[in-house]
């Protein structure tokens, strides 16, 4: 699969980011969870480079 279509299973993000997946369905209630994609069977996607937006939207400088 290319990089550019990568989707991550709400598993792999929470481990990715060493959270639980109440964490992360908290940050979803407040607005603060990368975007997803949710599908016909309620499972939950991230796209790799939406991921990768998010992250980078977070960096602090010193």
């Amino acid at each position: 699969m290319a990089a550019a279509r990568q989707l991550l299973t709400l598993k792999t993000l929470c481990e990715e980011l060493q959270i639980a997946k109440s964490t992360f369905y908290d940050w979803c209630a407040k607005n603060r969870a990368p975007r997803c994609i949710k599908l016909p069977n309620g499972e939950i996607r991230i796209r790799r480079t939406d991921l990768d937006a998010w992250l980078e939207s977070r960096e602090v400088t010193a």
